[in-house]
């Protein structure tokens, strides 16, 4: 399997970025849909920590994955898409970058704001980015759950429609970023017709 894109497939590194990112962000919305009904005390102190931990990792994976994109680009669309479905997809996978930046960018905002310090893993802190300020702090606090409701939503639509691909229509969208998936040819889609 190649390292970069080609005109039928996620390449290596855009498959790897790309679960990863799944992964921690199912992660994180366990973390973060938990951790606040903790009663106070070290574990979740350790639990909220995690969560910025995370997080961060997050900004800086979508940072590189966002780079790997715009170097490798993206394949074509599988044969035979409407056009309509083809703008709907490229709007969502834009919406789902720019929402998988802006909540670790809100939560560290937040962060900034409360007046807590931000170590990724404990191995270093992070600058704050704005300020000690209660009332931003407030607004950043309801920014970030809006916004992770959102990302959860427009991520799972995009998970339905790769399934709805995969099922019905029957073609290589879902398949050629599986780890192991590989596009669909004309001989495996006569034979899957069989």
């Amino acid at each position: 399997m190649p390292l970069k894109n080609t005109r039928d497939q996620w390449g290596t590194v855009s498959k790897t970025l790309h679960w990863l990112v799944v992964a921690l962000i199912l992660a994180m919305a366990w973390l973060g849909l938990t951790m606040g009904d903790m009663p106070n005390g070290p574990d979740k102190i350790a639990r909220y920590a995690l969560h910025k931990s995370i997080g961060i990792s997050i900004l800086a994976l979508m940072a590189l994955r966002l780079l790997w994109r715009l170097y490798a680009g993206a394949p074509d669309p599988v044969p035979g898409t409407p056009r309509w479905q083809e703008r709907i997809a490229t709007l969502t996978h834009w919406a789902l970058y720019a929402l998988l930046f802006a909540v670790p960018v809100s939560g560290w905002v937040m962060n900034s704001a409360a007046g807590f310090p931000l170590q990724w893993f404990g191995l270093f802190n992070l600058p704050a980015i704005a300020g000690k300020d209660h009332d931003l702090h407030e607004l950043t606090e309801e920014m970030h759950e809006l916004l992770f409701w959102a990302m959860a939503t427009v991520a799972v639509l995009h998970a339905a429609a790769a399934f709805y691909h995969h099922l019905f229509q029957r073609d290589a969208t879902l398949a050629r970023m599986l780890p192991a998936g590989r596009p669909r040819t004309d001989a495996t889609e006569n034979h899957d017709a069989a």
